[in-house]
């Protein structure tokens, strides 16, 4: 019996109530997307703006990461510098910086559960060299971070620290005094009921799979078959990105994810670095959540599709069993992953691609720092 094939197609009432006349097209309704059309609603107050969204929640990371609020690690810093000029890296920093005072502001602290209790990097008993390095370099980073943050002291050493927390093997421990971390869930739900109260529309479990430049804007193809007109795009899909333009430099990356069961008595409080900054963790509602391990399988986490593997997984139980809480058996509540956008530069993407296509992509793993700015910076493109 041959199967029947449906085709969906919008009815002449579909397309004139809801994709008709639309000014502004935001692709992607992460962070990027909608600090994007949040700030074309405040430069265009009259235009229509639409965001589209192929998942019912913002597929990517926006919703999957560990809500870090960090701008950057003394070991990352540094590593950043051996690659590049000292002055990018503190631009990049700065840019981070803004970005998350944007976000705080625009939201607010309480309603996306910002807590201030800092950002730490530990460093094992091998890693003696690197650690001697960090620990050299805090006076001088101090200085050049201090007309960012405005902290005296944003870096300190804080050895005696490990055994408050309850760590085994970790022999140094470099406090981020001015950073913090966030709950992305209330972060995002506290977005879209910005943009809702903004008039702007937001459809969800619509993919768009091209945009096609005309004379006077553009036309958006999606993955019913059916396309509609706009005046301009902007594309804020991130690790998705080159599935629409596939010539930028960015590149998925897939990271994989735990949260623990309620842990009674936890005392670990702040978001955390290991081994180069390739784990990370944190406390959540008396939980760890903890992630990463993407270097134990470059190739294979190089990919825009979701799941873990076996390899991951029980790296990040050893790590949890050995390292964080030692000797404790941790039952694991769930398990999910996220696709980061990265490149050869950290640096984000915003760039005009045609005369109404704007990208601002790229986010290099600090999109709950960086994400709001460049949205922003975006949409201020686009209609610039």
């Amino acid at each position: 019996m041959q199967e029947k094939t449906i085709t969906y197609e919008l009815s002449y009432w579909e397309r004139e109530s809801f994709f008709q006349d639309i000014d502004i097209a935001v692709i992607g309704s992460g962070i990027v997307g909608l600090s994007a059309a949040l700030r074309a609603r405040e430069l265009a107050p009259s235009a229509r703006v639409a965001v589209l969204e192929r998942g019912p929640l913002p597929i990517g990371a926006s919703t999957r990461n560990a809500g870090f609020a960090c701008f950057g690690s003394v070991s990352e810093l540094l590593d950043d510098m051996d690659k590049q000029e000292e002055d990018a890296v503190w631009a990049l920093v700065e840019q981070r910086w803004l970005g998350l005072q944007r976000l705080r502001r625009r939201l607010g602290d309480s309603r996306i559960r910002y807590e201030s209790w800092g950002g730490f990097e530990l460093f094992r008993p091998e890693e003696k060299e690197s650690a001697t390095r960090c620990a050299e370099a805090i006076p001088h980073f101090n200085r050049m971070a201090h007309s960012i943050t405005g902290l005296a002291e944003t870096y300190q050493l804080a050895n005696g620290r490990i055994s408050e927390f309850g760590f085994n093997g970790a022999s140094q421990l470099i406090w981020n005094t001015g950073e913090g971390q966030i709950h992305t869930g209330e972060m995002a739900k506290a977005l879209q009921e910005k943009a809702v109260e903004a008039g702007i529309t937001i459809y969800h479990g619509l993919s768009v799979e091209a945009i096609d430049e005309l004379p006077a804007g553009v036309e958006i193809q999606t993955g019913f078959g059916w396309s509609f007109r706009a005046g301009s795009a902007l594309i804020a899909t991130n690790g998705f990105a080159r599935q629409l333009l596939p010539e930028l430099s960015v590149r998925p990356a897939r990271n994989q994810v735990l949260i623990t069961t309620p842990l009674p008595g936890l005392r670990l409080k702040g978001c955390f670095h290991y081994d180069r900054g390739y784990f990370y963790f944190r406390n959540i509602d008396n939980r760890i959540l903890l992630g990463g391990g993407r270097h134990l399988d470059e190739q294979g986490e190089t990919t825009d599709e979701f799941g873990t593997t076996l390899l991951i997984r029980n790296a990040l139980l050893q790590l949890l069993r050995d390292v964080i809480l030692p000797g404790k058996e941790v039952p694991v509540d769930s398990w999910w992953s996220g696709i980061l956008g990265l490149g050869n530069r950290k640096d984000p993407i915003i760039q005009q691609i045609s005369p109404h296509v704007v990208a601002a992509v790229r986010l290099g793993g600090m999109g709950v720092a960086i994400g709001t700015l460049v949205g922003e910076q975006g949409a201020e493109v686009l209609l610039g």
